[in-house]
């Protein structure tokens, strides 16, 4: 499959067919006739559209398989578009994040082409298909994926130091948001206190992280949602990196304590790294593929990340509570800040989870 539903999160509803209040319906008509052209301009070629189908996605993003003949042969496209939340850079900066990172080498799906305002069909881009398994429940525990499981951890590690690599010049010109880690953190402190709780494992984390996070400025573009969940996974290992909807200047370790986090694991708690790996693995791997992170940074980052999460949490069932976005699944997700108390007072006790 080509992209997967998003961790946690409901179908996206379709949108206005003739476009009037909102976007085209990419399955009727007039939007198909403008995906097909989008498609033949960028390939210089003739293609029919001959299927769409609405897949998933969520408060984010509202994601379609398009089926199609490109010069009488049978390809396979996704469209995918924000669905009106405001998360996350715009999926044309996301667009334009890939290309850059797919130059660095690192497994994206390509771009195919991004429409403009006038093409109707909203903050959206058009990627080819990408062959793999994106839920991660599956490609962690089914047998035929035992050898991308193995190599996985060597593959994530390369990726992720092909990205840290590039220097910040490749990114200059783009929206994106940057920060030390002592700034990231404060932060999340003021959204912690906007929110008005009390999470008394939250405030230890807190208290744990603010004399420790550095405070250089960063050095290199993470994607800041690397994880289980966002890989599409082949037996032959990591196939593309998905999710394209955070990135942003910090430090190289956010990415790896952020796929040691808790929540995905899958169930895999063994395994520290997305459930594949232990974190001895990632690090050494790391260092083949050139990137610099210690045990002690990827400990810190793993805090923050957990800590991290569970704000995502907290911000979730405030947007049902508050009314902003009524979504059973946000208050669903929002359950989970208990979770990610204990997780947070087992790591800081002993030092691992």
């Amino acid at each position: 499959m080509a992209t997967r539903p998003a961790h946690g999160e409901e179908a996206a509803p379709l949108s206005n067919p003739a476009g009037k209040d909102g976007p085209l319906d990419p399955a009727s008509q007039e939007g198909r006739a403008r995906l097909q052209a989008l498609i033949a301009e960028s390939l210089g070629a003739k293609v029919e559209l001959v299927g769409v189908e609405a897949l998933s996605g969520g408060a984010s993003s509202a994601t379609y398989a398009l089926s199609a003949t490109l010069d009488g042969a049978p390809r396979q496209f996704i469209f995918q578009r924000a669905a009106g939340s405001g998360f996350g850079l715009s999926r044309r900066i996301q667009a334009e994040v890939m290309r850059r990172a797919g130059r660095l080498k690192v497994p994206v799906p390509p771009v195919i082409a991004i429409p403009k305002d006038a093409d109707g069909l909203g903050d959206a881009v058009i990627t080819g298909f990408m062959p793999g398994e994106a839920l991660a429940p599956r490609w962690l525990r089914l047998e035929s994926f035992a050898g991308a499981r193995e190599r996985l951890v060597t593959q994530c590690a390369e990726a992720l130091a092909r990205l840290h690599a590039a220097p910040l010049s490749t990114w200059a010109d783009l929206p994106l948001g940057a920060g030390s880690g002592a700034e990231l953190l404060e932060s999340s402190f003021a959204n912690y206190r906007r929110l008005g709780v009390d999470v008394p494992a939250f405030d230890l984390a807190f208290a744990w992280l603010k004399p420790r996070m550095p405070t250089d400025p960063p050095t290199s573009l993470v994607h800041g949602d690397f994880r289980s969940g966002n890989f599409l996974v082949s037996e032959a290992g990591l196939s593309a990196v998905l999710d394209w909807e955070l990135p942003h200047l910090s430090s190289p370790a956010e990415d790896l304590g952020w796929l040691c986090v808790q929540a995905w694991r899958f169930g895999r708690w063994q395994w520290p790294v997305g459930g594949f790996a232990t974190r001895e693995a990632l690090l050494q791997a790391y260092r083949a593929a050139g990137g610099k992170v210690t045990a002690e940074e990827l400990h810190l980052w793993e805090v923050y990340g957990n800590l991290k999460w569970g704000m995502s949490c907290l911000m979730l069932a405030d947007d049902h509570v508050s009314g902003r976005v009524p979504s059973v699944e946000r208050a669903a997700i929002g359950r989970r800040v208990s979770e990610v108390a204990a997780d947070l007072v087992y790591i800081l006790a002993f030092r691992d989870l």
